[in-house]
């Protein structure tokens, strides 16, 4: 009976081999044409590129920003400050995502914060989970038209311990935006560019500074649909990009995108889990990793199907929130489904 079982074993081996290859397949022409007519509908959306297996190979373009011209990506700029980081990981500047805040702050640490502030990692920065007291939804308007953004952030109340559960903040990725740029002597831009955009081979525009000239963590990001692919594409490739002979650099530490995209806590009104920066879901059945923004900006990565696809959409209010963000979702799941 040996043989048989070889056989059968060697059959499923084939079988198991041609789905995955299948699954990793390239969209169909039909399925683009669909994703086209779907997106059509949505008068918000500005722009839909997608790349499969490190190549763009579908733009739709129906408004605002070509899919070239940089675009504010609005909150999700935290998700490229991610990538940031964890490239100043690997560039020495930060020891690890471990590595407390107050010590990346140096002698800028505020007067009378307290003294749980000590406790706060960068991990807990990346996570939004430093414990503080929102400074987003109705608390945003009071914190950027405060004097100092990074101490009106710090001194505020603890409402968890640092480490707790997600606490949506734009204060606490503009922490983080403070910290790489006292710890570096640079600015978060000068950072961005160096670390990022030059391995990527793409330009970061210079963006909104708060009153102390720190540049906005978290927030106002200008960033090209296609530049976007290419962050994408880098945590798809495990942190790694790649030049035209196919060899690599690494850009973000090894492990850097396995931690990443392990969830840290859960967004309160999706349910989805939450890492550095990135929202962790299921579309269609498959692992998605997505970022997203104000107004339907949106990054999704798809590994098994060898993925990348951005959404840019109009960023200016009345915003139709998360319902927004659930049609999105939708142009990907029937893209996925279709192909």
């Amino acid at each position: 009976m040996r043989l048989p079982l070889l056989l059968a074993a060697s059959i499923l081996l084939l079988f198991s081999a041609s789905t995955t290859a299948a699954a990793a397949s390239p969209p169909s022409s039909e399925a683009l044409a669909e994703l086209d007519s779907a997106t059509s509908e949505l008068d918000r959306v500005h722009a839909v590129v997608v790349a499969h297996d490190g190549e763009i190979i579908h733009e739709y373009h129906q408004g605002g920003p070509g899919v070239a011209s940089p675009a504010n990506i609005k909150s999700l700029s935290k998700t490229v400050l991610a990538a940031i980081t964890g490239a100043a990981i690997e560039a020495g500047i930060i020891e690890s995502a471990q590595q407390p805040m107050v010590g990346l702050f140096g002698s800028h640490l505020p007067n009378g914060s307290d003294p749980k502030v000590a406790d706060i990692t960068v991990a807990h920065l990346l996570a939004q989970q430093a414990g503080l007291e929102r400074t987003s939804g109705s608390n945003y308007a009071a914190w950027v038209a405060s004097s100092n953004w990074v101490n009106d952030a710090l001194t505020r109340p603890f409402v968890d311990e640092p480490g707790g559960q997600m606490l949506y903040s734009t204060g606490t990725s503009h922490l983080l935006s403070a910290a790489l740029t006292h710890a570096s002597g640079e600015t978060t831009h000068a950072l961005a560019q160096r670390l990022l955009g030059n391995p990527l081979n793409i330009t970061i525009p210079t963006w909104l500074r708060d009153p102390q000239g720190i540049y906005f963590g978290g927030n106002d990001m200008q960033l090209s649909p296609r530049a976007l692919i290419q962050v994408g594409e880098l945590y798809r490739n495990d942190g790694i990009v790649f030049d035209d002979t196919g060899e690599g650099q690494r850009v973000l530490p090894e492990g850097w995108v396995a931690e990443s995209w392990e969830a840290k806590g859960a967004s309160p009104w999706t349910g989805d889990g939450y890492g550095y920066g990135w929202f962790i879901t299921q579309l269609a059945g498959e692992e998605v990793y997505y970022g997203r923004g104000f107004g339907g900006q949106a990054l999704y990565v798809i590994p098994d199907r060898k993925m990348t696809v951005v959404i840019t959409s109009d960023p200016n209010p009345p915003s139709p929130g998360g319902q927004f963000q659930r049609e999105l979702n939708r142009l990907v799941v029937g893209l996925l489904n279709a192909s």
